[in-house]
């Protein structure tokens, strides 16, 4: 059974950063294709924000790019997302998504909330 486990979520100030982190189990490395961060916020689609591939090459949200890092430690199934200079209009649910070879696997999502 795979399971994705996020978390780091949280209420900040704009102008802070937050980690989120997402970790995998049940599922060997190799199976893992990419890994991703999607986000919601209230009344919106879930859009993506990052993703990075087995073979580390990595897309962002232009909304996002040059604040927002995802990274990986493939030892461990875990993807990061550093957020530095949070904006209020990133409060959203964020959610971890693994892509494999059939159907993808969420996370139960963590919220962000930024405060202006």
């Amino acid at each position: 059974q795979v399971q994705l486990v996020e978390s780091g979520g949280g209420l900040v100030q704009a102008g802070t950063s937050l980690r989120l982190s997402c970790a995998a189990s049940g599922i060997s490395t190799v199976s893992i294709a990419a890994m991703a961060w999607y986000r919601q916020a209230p009344g919106k689609q879930r859009e993506l924000v990052a993703r990075i591939a087995r073979a580390g090459s990595t897309t962002y949200a232009d909304s996002v790019k040059g604040r927002f890092t995802i990274s990986r430690d493939n030892a461990k199934n875990t993807v990061y997302l550093q957020m530095n200079s949070l904006k209020p209009e990133d409060t959203a649910v964020y959610y971890c998504n693994l892509e494999r070879l059939g159907p993808d696997y969420w996370g139960q999502g963590t919220q962000v909330t930024v405060s202006s």
